[in-house]
């Protein structure tokens, strides 16, 4: 199967991310779609197995395979988190609902760890940029602000916001170069501090819930498998799988 199709006919939640999603748009922001697409289960009995992930069809959309973006969730990538948060949804199935009432489950003080790393990373960057050019990309030091207030707040909350709210004029100062960079670094280490002393003391359990996220999984793979048409060549495979059977179980 094509994986431009995937995404189009098997789409169970898509959204937008981005600077829209995190209130911070301008005139000349980008629109950044991403999803989640659950590849008939019939496939994977191949040789040659579906897609982790499609790049496409659209510009600028990307879209996981349920089990990755489930895979990434649960060590709390920063990017796949997000994007189960984020308030512009413009599509989503009765499967995705599901996944989307799984938010919590993935949920943990691995964000600490994670988001953290991925800080430092572009930290890291960000220097490089200073020492190379005399000043930051303002526009990835105002992102990075941003990610280590929501990490902060998660970790002080238990509740992911990516909106920045009333934030939002003090960070496009700093993507404006309106801000002096002494004062953003002072913002982020105050930032990182404040992180982890929430991560010793916030409410997120110390490990995601993978047993409810797993059973989601296999229960929607278990289905796709029995809602396989006449028409596919492992039809008669399919039918022979008992609700109890062993597709999809481990």
């Amino acid at each position: 199967m094509e994986p431009g199709i995937l995404v189009r006919d098997h789409t169970i939640y898509a959204c937008v991310m981005g600077s829209r999603a995190f209130g911070l748009a301008t005139e000349d922001s980008d629109t950044d779609r991403r999803g989640v697409f659950l590849a008939p289960t019939p496939l994977f009995w191949r040789f040659e197995k579906p897609p982790t992930h499609v790049e496409g069809p659209a510009e600028e959309q990307f879209s996981w395979e349920l089990e990755r973006f489930c895979e990434l969730a649960l060590r709390a990538n920063p990017n796949i988190l997000e994007c189960l948060h984020s308030p512009l949804v413009e599509h989503v199935d009765d499967t995705g609902r599901e996944l989307l009432a799984l938010r919590d489950a993935f949920l943990s003080r691995r964000v600490h760890t994670s988001f953290t790393g991925y800080a430092h990373g572009q930290r890291r960057k960000l220097d490089a940029d200073v020492r190379t050019h005399g000043a930051p990309r303002w526009k990835h030091a105002m992102h990075l602000l941003r990610l280590l207030l929501s990490a902060r707040d998660l970790l002080r909350t238990g509740t992911l916001t990516i909106d920045v709210g009333d934030r939002r004029e003090s960070l496009l100062a700093v993507k404006r170069g309106e801000v002096p960079w002494a004062e953003v670094e002072s913002r982020m280490t105050r930032l990182a501090e404040e992180g982890g002393e929430a991560a010793r003391r916030g409410p997120l359990p110390e490990e995601p819930d993978r047993r409810r996220v797993e059973d989601f999984l296999v229960r929607t793979r278990r289905a796709s498998a029995l809602r396989a048409g006449p028409a596919d060549p492992y039809d008669e495979v399919v039918r022979g799988v008992a609700p109890g059977g062993g597709a999809g179980q481990r």
